[in-house]
């Protein structure tokens, strides 16, 4: 279920919302994947310029944004020499 609606989200450049652990996030969304811990999700926190790991099983309460679309934030200075 919960990765259901963040690849829908993902897809669509739709923000979410939850609660992880005792506060409430905005997420840009990137991609999700499986780590030895389980399933997490990696997005760009509103008002936060670093991409950070959410794990699945702390989050709650998961609300997608549908008017609030955005464009992936990518890093190329490591890769310009």
């Amino acid at each position: 279920m919960k990765t259901d609606i963040f690849s829908n989200a993902i897809m669509k450049r739709n923000k979410i919302r939850f609660i992880y652990g005792l506060s409430e996030v905005v997420l840009e969304p990137y991609f999700i994947t499986t780590e030895k811990t389980g399933k997490v999700i990696y997005g760009r926190p509103f008002n936060s310029s670093e991409v950070r790991k959410f794990e699945f099983n702390r989050i709650a309460n998961i609300r997608v944004l549908n008017g609030a679309r955005f464009s992936p934030l990518i890093h190329i200075s490591g890769l310009v020499n």
